[in-house]
């Protein structure tokens, strides 16, 4: 079968499609999932640029979603539409892994690849009426997204969500908000994409680069309170606007590091709002299972910036690398 590899040290010049054995039939407690979409995210650029260095020949790509073609379970059946799982370690309760040593795509293959045979732990069913792609989206961003506003965030109708540019996770982030009932400021360096976002149902939109002191401005738009939930994707170069656009008591997920990995944390103003900073990496599979219930229920369809086929990924990356996309980036397998 047809396969993507990343050689060492990595780099997009160094992805390969290769032919590789098909993994047979499932064991006792597996499924064999005929692949059909991936899709991409800051995780899987950082493990094929060679930032984020893993085994040589790693198959990447975190995310994959695809049909059932053979069980070895009862939870599953032939035909099943099915999506993977982030942390497939990671059933329920409380987080128990700090690291992406079992994640598909770091520590463990991917499925940039046509079949998979893994554990049914691996996999949760796919939104009903979702396509491959459109299912693909949900591993990460989706879940992410849905982890820090409703799981750890409780969001409510009539909060406010502020979220920082038009990556995967914040697309995600602004659709559960308005259809959750809350109001959401979205900021962006693009006029254009931030006309895309109040299309969307965006209450504000803020440039942040003609108004560099957007968390101030935030705090104006909500008559000085400040937002009840950020989104916050940046990391140490954006986590001082947040904190100010934040409300006294207000919840920050720190869930991106776009601007750095460490960096200078103003604690006084944290302390003196008395906000919850919380990281958080997507989420476990019972999660992910509600997620997906979620998704049935409010119709909500992930929004998809472009598709690539396999043999393009590099083409894919470079796409992902410019910041050019708004949603997410899919590979058709």
């Amino acid at each position: 079968m047809k396969a993507v590899k990343i050689a060492k040290p990595g780099g997009l010049e160094r992805l390969q499609v290769v032919e590789i054995a098909d993994p047979g039939q499932p064991g006792a407690g597996e499924i064999r999932v005929r692949l059909q979409a991936s899709s991409l995210n800051f995780h899987d650029f950082g493990v094929v640029s060679g930032r984020m260095p893993t085994e040589d020949g790693r198959i990447p790509m975190s995310d994959g979603a695809g049909v059932v073609e053979a069980v070895g379970v009862t939870e599953f059946g032939v035909g099943n539409q099915v999506v993977s799982c982030f942390f497939p370690q990671w059933a329920d309760g409380p987080p128990p892994v700090a690291d992406f040593s079992g994640t598909p795509g770091d520590g463990t293959d991917g499925y940039a690849c046509e079949v998979a045979v893994r554990p049914v732990s691996w996999f949760t069913k796919a939104p009903k009426g979702y396509s491959p792609a459109e299912a693909a989206t949900l591993t990460t961003a989706g879940l992410t997204a849905w982890r820090a506003l409703v799981v750890d965030g409780g969001l409510k109708a009539g909060d406010t969500v502020l979220t920082l540019g038009t990556g995967g996770v914040s697309i995600f982030a602004v659709q559960l908000a308005i259809a959750m009932g809350a109001q959401v400021i979205a900021t962006s360096s693009s006029d254009d994409k931030l006309s895309r976002l109040r299309e969307m149902g965006a209450t504000h939109t803020i440039n942040y680069r003609t108004e560099p002191d957007w968390g101030t401005r935030v705090r104006e738009l909500t008559g000085g309170r400040g937002v009840d939930h950020v989104v916050e994707v940046g990391g140490p170069g954006t986590l001082p606007q947040s904190i100010t656009a934040c409300r006294v008591g207000g919840h920050i997920s720190l869930i991106g590091v776009l601007t750095g990995a460490s960096g200078e944390v103003p604690t006084a103003a944290l302390m003196a709002r008395q906000q919850r900073l919380q990281g958080l990496i997507v989420g476990s599979r019972a999660m992910q299972m509600d997620f997906v219930r979620a998704l049935e229920v409010t119709g909500i369809r992930p929004l998809i910036d472009r598709s690539f086929g396999l043999d393009q990924i590099a083409d894919a990356f470079r796409h992902e690398e410019s910041g050019a996309h708004f949603g997410k980036i899919v590979l058709e397998i």
